[in-house]
């Protein structure tokens, strides 16, 4: 029996919510799977089981306990486990162990999906809805995004650029609005967090809600949605280029109207839209010059490994084991 055998296997055995230390734990006491002289034989299971999520098994799914903690279980399961079981363990945010675990910021994950989003090419920038000219206004609070991001086509010739963008402007570039959240866990955070996007989006070519943690068990709820209203949805993870976009964004044109109402409010979506018109228009001796300046001026990114483990560790953002270990 190969190990991602045994581990279902094991799964089934157990038959409700475990962690990946009694899956190991079962896997040795019924003798499913020799580990050898293997050092680190748990932590292999751990690995295999993340990989079950992360390849996109539907065999497999998990919910977040706590802080590092997640929680897994055979999909053909879920009813009779109880959706309402796994809700509410999933929602468990009470206790001081939780509180402490729990610690990282929304803010914080901005520069995960920056990184995410820089590595295909889009730049990104925060818009901080604290600056914003109408903050006593709680009825206009779902009218910015959290971020924006843009994309310049990369035509392998200046010339060409220059003809299209004199040709159709809007055609050069394409701009997305993202929603962050930490968690979504529950069906009536899905929806809250689902429409706010929604509402934040309504100008861009592409909007998208972005979580670090989105439960299971939403996932039809989510390609509904995603299938109805055309927002994206991305899963950010503690190393940004193992995030996922589990639905794809529907695109649209810009809205300009709305686009002028967000600079008249917002100055750093103003400066945003200010400096992407600076690059698109810049002259072939000044191109290079004014993209190093936008790229300044936007948002700040990971350029490598280490960079992005230990702000996962300063920050208190869960990183899970990624690497299989050997089992020799």
């Amino acid at each position: 029996m190969q190990l991602n055998e045994a581990i279902l296997k094991s799964l089934e055995d157990i038959g409700k919510l475990t962690n990946y230390l009694e899956v190991y734990n079962n896997i040795k006491k019924n003798n499913y799977y020799d580990f050898g002289d293997a050092k680190t034989p748990s932590a292999t299971v751990s690995a295999l089981l993340g990989n079950f999520i992360r390849n996109g098994d539907t065999r497999v799914k998990r919910i977040k306990q706590s802080g590092e903690t997640y929680l897994y279980y055979l999909a053909k399961n879920e009813q009779a486990i109880g959706i309402d079981t796994l809700t509410t363990v999933s929602e468990t945010k009470t206790g001081k162990k939780n509180n402490k675990t729990k610690t990282y910021s929304e803010r914080s994950l901005h520069k995960l999906l920056c990184s995410y989003l820089k590595n295909a090419g889009i730049y990104s920038k925060t818009i901080f809805h604290e600056q914003s000219t109408y903050n006593a206004d709680n009825n206009q609070t779902w009218t910015h995004p959290d971020m924006v991001g843009i994309k310049f086509l990369n035509l392998q010739s200046r010339a060409s650029q220059n003809f299209l963008k004199s040709i159709n402007k809007v055609d050069a570039f394409k701009i997305s609005s993202y929603e962050l959240k930490r968690e979504v866990n529950s069906d009536s955070e899905l929806k809250k967090a689902f429409f706010q996007a929604v509402s934040n989006s309504s100008w861009a070519n592409y909007g998208y809600l972005v979580a670090f943690e989105f439960s299971d068990s939403l996932n039809d709820e989510m390609a509904r949605l995603n299938q109805s209203f055309g927002i994206g949805i991305i899963e950010l993870n503690g190393n940004p280029y193992q995030s996922r976009e589990l639905f794809p964004a529907r695109y649209k044109d810009l809205d300009f109207k709305t686009i002028d109402k967000l600079c008249k409010i917002n100055r750093d979506f103003e400066s945003f839209i200010e400096q992407a018109e600076k690059l698109l228009t810049a002259a072939d001796r000044y191109y290079k010059s004014t993209e190093k300046e936008f790229e300044e001026f936007c948002d700040d990114y990971f350029n490598n490994d280490s960079e992005f483990e230990d702000y996962c560790n300063e920050m208190h953002i869960p990183l899970e084991i990624q690497n299989i270990p050997e089992l020799n």
